[in-house]
């Protein structure tokens, strides 16, 4: 179990691998963004200065810009709209939390991919497909897929394995009316979140979202929202298939990670090393670098 962001008085329902949720009255969720970062399925003992807030404020921003395809669970992100008894907790919240909708959370990570790159290229080189569906042959590392695909995952407990599976998989668990609305929701999502990020020379390469059910049916998008963290973010004008890509995302993290400077096997169950200081820094930095050139605005 990771630790919590300290709020005095309020002890949270679940802790994340980044955010803590804590319950609000009796149907509303507060989301506090931290700033941990994991990667391989582990929590790393060096947070990211001040990731929390750009994670929070970019999905406020992406939610704006989506809600004519799909509702969501925001509230207000304004602290000072807050019942009082988080309100005073004004300095601790401001920038990184959302008062939220509870929902009845879909246990399935909505994936859509657009190019070919991480689990997807690795099941790709094994099968020839990804989730069951094929794929041309003779695809490379960062090709662009000839359209996107949906390819959903189980959510895995903290330090374990999301595990991708089939459309069939996903009926057989939320039923086909979900599972449709689910698969639909997600591609549109992507489709113009990329056409979005293309206008400002940025790539989405992937995506995950999660989606939650209000008591009537009706499916909201909730959660993180196309975020460094949750998705694949790369420069346009320097992609080049063949290989990985430069990015603005935690790739930088899993790299050095995976590098023999780290001293580190991700497959080991050894705890991950501390990540050296300009590690921190350039993660830092390609977080904010993503939130400027996506949104145009300063952060």
């Amino acid at each position: 179990m990771t630790a919590a962001v300290p709020l005095d008085g309020l002890t949270p329902i679940r802790t994340g691998k980044i955010r803590d949720l804590y319950a609000v009255e009796d149907d509303l969720v507060l989301i506090v963004a931290s700033d941990r970062i994991s990667a391989f399925d582990r929590v790393l003992d060096s947070p990211i200065p001040d990731k929390g807030t750009i994670l929070t404020q970019l999905s406020l921003w992406w939610y704006g810009q989506l809600a004519p395809i799909v509702p969501n669970h925001l509230i207000t992100a304004d602290v000072d709209d807050y019942p009082p008894d988080l309100s005073k907790l004004g300095a601790a919240l401001r920038g990184r939390s959302m008062l939220c909708q509870r929902l009845e959370m879909i246990p399935i990570e909505a994936v859509a991919r657009g190019y070919l790159t991480g689990s997807a290229l690795a099941e790709y080189r094994r099968d020839g497909s990804v989730c069951g569906l094929p794929l041309p042959e003779g695809l490379v590392e960062g090709d662009k897929l000839p359209e996107p695909i949906f390819t959903p995952a189980t959510k895995a407990p903290t330090g374990e394995h999301d595990q991708n599976i089939t459309y069939a998989d996903l009926v057989e668990r939320i039923g086909v009316e979900t599972a449709e609305e689910l698969r639909d929701l997600t591609l549109a999502v992507y489709e113009r979140a990329h056409e979005i990020a293309a206008a400002h020379q940025v790539l989405l390469a992937d995506t995950k979202l999660e989606f939650g059910l209000l008591d009537n049916g009706t499916l909201m998008l909730a959660d993180e929202v196309l975020t460094p963290d949750s998705s694949r973010f790369w420069p346009a004008d320097e992609w080049a298939p063949g290989g990985p890509q430069p990015s603005y995302d935690k790739q930088y993290v899993r790299d050095w990670l995976s590098s023999p400077e780290s001293g580190w096997d991700p497959a080991s169950s050894d705890p991950p090393p501390p990540l050296p200081a300009d590690v921190v820094g350039q993660t830092r930095a390609r977080y904010i670098e993503a939130y400027e050139r996506i949104t145009g605005q300063p952060l």
